[in-house]
């Protein structure tokens, strides 16, 4: 696999991720591809490392999609709840 591949391939699923973690957690406006593609990665490293914690694991490509969204979603809950935002 190529670096290039290696490079862009998180950058898209963790800028869908995010996105649709936004749409999730109803943020009031959208938060813009950068900080959607943030999310979605900084969610998957979260939801890479929380969730096996609880004994949560996943297989597969579908698997490893659902560990970035749910992770996401939590990096967002958090940042609501410190923001106030929460609704």
């Amino acid at each position: 696999m190529s670096l290039l591949v290696l490079l862009i391939v998180p950058l898209i699923v963790g800028s869908i991720a995010g996105g649709l973690a936004s749409l999730i957690m109803k943020r009031n406006a959208p938060m813009g591809i950068i900080l959607n593609m943030a999310a979605g990665i900084i969610g998957g490293i979260l939801g890479g490392l929380l969730l096996p914690m609880f004994g949560i694991g996943f297989g597969g490509v579908v698997g490893y999609l659902i560990l970035i969204l749910a992770g996401a979603v939590m990096l967002l809950l958090v940042v609501n709840l410190v923001s106030g935002n929460i609704r």
